[in-house]
């Protein structure tokens, strides 16, 4: 429905907003955003991961390794200072950049 570039673009939005309510892990998060987007929106697992590790390396997210009995250890990720400073750019970005197109559109 979405094409590749604007869903690419707003991934790492999208992540940050779901990282702020609490740590997840990777999968957690693509079950998440295509829930939440009542199936609008699908990332492949291959496309997510990429994203994650490049948030981690600027130093938005970390994450820690979590083993829980019955279950695979998973890496979970959550927000840090910076990625909160991030994400609040981000969101008024984000606004400020839809109100526009919404005025071209005649919105």
């Amino acid at each position: 429905m979405f094409s590749a570039e604007l869903k690419k673009g707003s991934l790492e939005l999208i992540v940050l907003t779901l990282l702020d309510e609490r740590p997840r892990h990777g999968y957690e998060i693509g079950q998440l955003i295509e829930t939440r987007s009542r199936g609008q929106l699908q990332f492949r697992v291959t496309s997510l991961y990429p994203v994650l590790y490049r948030m981690e390396s600027r130093g938005w997210i970390a994450s820690r390794w979590v083993e829980r009995a019955g279950e695979h250890r998973r890496n979970y990720y959550s927000l840090t200072a910076k990625g909160r400073r991030i994400l609040a750019e981000e969101q008024r970005r984000w606004r400020a950049f839809t109100a526009a197109v919404d005025l071209v559109l005649g919105g």
